[in-house]
């Protein structure tokens, strides 16, 4: 398994030929110790407004089960949201979650065009060479949610979201209803409409290649043995999704 690690991204896998690519937007709560905890608290910067916890162990293991590529940032979704285009507003997010991101209320532009270029272009640029170096290969873009969302409880416990495409979504529902394990949901506890799908848009959309989301209930992948357990029935899930596609 050959791995490239940038300062703010790391690709596994990368000399993978599987057409497959993995990735994780929000896999780090990092921040440079320069920008001091954006004004937030060690706790505040644990939790879910900071990246999804979860979700990196469970991708690599996916990765591995798949030998497939993953590309996964480095840095806290609070810093930059790799999931989120350059103009988006929450990109270099005000607030998450009703908790406002003091170290981010009086950015100048400067600021912010420098924070795109240091932490977004990489991460834009290192899926861009992860995609273009396989043939039409699958893109499967890996996130966690949290069970409770500003006091209301959520009983989905994985969701298949998708945007303008949804040949890959269909099938893994499919395959997903003869192996009814989790309550499974079409673009939930997110849709399109929250501006969550930039990089299927971006990345696969663009290329018209086969792509899903995948949100999957953070008290679900907290160990390592869920996320192992977890991993295995997705990567099933996608090989077989996969196979129906060809």
């Amino acid at each position: 398994m050959h791995n490239i690690t940038e300062q703010w991204v790391k690709v596994l896998n990368n000399n993978s030929e599987r057409p497959i690519v993995l990735v994780c937007e929000h896999a780090s709560n990092f921040l440079p110790p320069n920008l001091n905890g954006l004004g937030l608290s060690e706790q505040q910067l644990k939790s879910h407004i900071a990246w999804d916890p979860g979700a990196l162990g469970t991708a690599k293991l996916m990765a591995h089960n798949l030998d497939a590529a993953l590309v996964a940032s480095q840095v806290s979704r609070l810093m930059y949201d790799c999931n989120r285009p350059p103009h988006s507003s929450t990109a270099i997010p005000l607030t998450s979650e009703k908790q406002l991101i003091p170290g981010n209320s009086s950015l100048t532009p400067a600021a912010k065009e420098q924070r795109v270029e240091t932490y977004y272009k990489p991460f834009e640029a290192a899926l861009t060479q992860c995609i273009d170096r396989l043939v039409l290969p699958l893109v499967v873009t890996i996130h966690s949610f949290t069970p409770i969302y500003l006091g209301q409880t959520r009983d989905v416990e994985i969701g298949v979201l998708y945007d303008a495409d949804q040949r890959f979504a269909d099938a893994f529902m499919r395959q997903a209803g003869e192996q009814p394990r989790f309550n499974i949901q079409r673009n939930q506890p997110y849709a399109p409409t929250d501006g969550v799908t930039h990089t299927l848009k971006h990345h696969a959309l663009s290329r018209g290649l086969l792509n899903v989301m995948l949100e999957i209930r953070n008290d679900l992948i907290s160990t390592p043995e869920q996320q192992k357990e977890m991993a295995e029935y997705l990567a099933n899930l996608i090989d077989l999704s996969l196979a129906e596609n060809n």
